[in-house]
């Protein structure tokens, strides 16, 4: 990413230079403080989204793709392509990024497909490393203390970041189990992966007619007030920071579209529904 990438990704989030306290060529720096309000920023104005999956769009897993996408297009993404642009935005500020592959835990507690997920190991400027998704869902609004065993409180829950062990079904010795209010949500294995590596499983998400994403909807973001909205089909769900919700179906596609552009800043042409999966090879 050059400095007008980087540049057009801040304003995306909602950054003014002047905001942060500034690194190498007046961006903002590799700090701590920098990685928390941006990853917060990230998950108020990028959506959680599928829609390219049911919109018949192709999803090409290359960083100026996934920045003409998130930036240029101002639309959101699934795990890949989220924290696939955060990463390469964070990379760009100076921060030491790896990316992780994970497999999310599904019913009766199994784990999904090898690539299921892509997460981000984070290095500060001051050494620390942190956990940074903000391709989740519903997930921490802040990033993980990656080495901490204990509890982490955040608005998003309460987190641990467990040693699966070699005695876990499908772990290697090094594999952690992120877990919250008790519940594992996906296990991550440490060694570094790139990008690229990350293909074939986005093509199964795409594809597969038992993959959750091809089988719903969702767009859902972070509000200001650390609650969240959510669209499913027809189906709008706000949930404020006390846990009270509130939940509507809408009746027209015009008022589906206005919500997604309102709502989530995504501006479409018609309306996404769900069918069979758009294959691209």
């Amino acid at each position: 990413m050059d400095s007008t990438q980087v540049d057009a990704y801040l304003r995306r989030l909602g950054v003014e230079p002047s905001e942060w306290p500034t690194g190498v060529g007046g961006a903002p720096g590799a700090t701590l403080d920098v990685l928390r309000g941006l990853h917060l920023r990230h998950l108020q104005t990028v959506p959680f989204e599928n829609l390219s999956i049911h919109l018949g769009e192709e999803i090409v897993l290359e960083e100026e793709r996934l920045l003409d996408k998130v930036v240029g297009s101002r639309r959101g993404g699934f795990c890949y392509e989220l924290n696939g642009a955060f990463g390469a935005l964070l990379t760009a500020l100076g921060f030491d990024v790896t990316l992780l592959a994970g497999r999310v835990y599904g019913e009766e507690g199994r784990l999904g497909i090898p690539y299921d997920h892509l997460a981000l190991r984070v290095r500060t400027v001051d050494g620390g490393e942190w956990l940074a998704d903000v391709g989740f869902g519903a997930h921490s609004h802040y990033p993980l203390a990656f080495r901490e065993r204990g509890e982490q409180k955040d608005p998003g829950g309460t987190f641990r970041i467990a040693e699966a062990g070699p005695e876990a079904a499908g772990a290697g010795a090094a594999d952690l189990d992120v877990v919250v209010n008790g519940k594992p949500q996906y296990r991550l294995e440490l060694r570094p992966r790139a990008l690229g590596d990350f293909v074939a499983g986005a093509w199964w998400h795409c594809t597969s007619p038992v993959s959750h994403f091809t089988q719903s909807l969702v767009c859902s973001r972070v509000t200001e007030d650390g609650g969240r909205i959510t669209l499913s089909g027809r189906t709008f769900k706000a949930t404020a920071a006390d846990g009270t919700r509130e939940e509507r179906e809408l009746d027209s596609e015009e008022e589906v579209l206005a919500v997604y552009r309102e709502r989530f800043g995504i501006e479409l042409d018609s309306v996404p529904t769900v069918g069979v999966p758009h294959s691209h090879g």
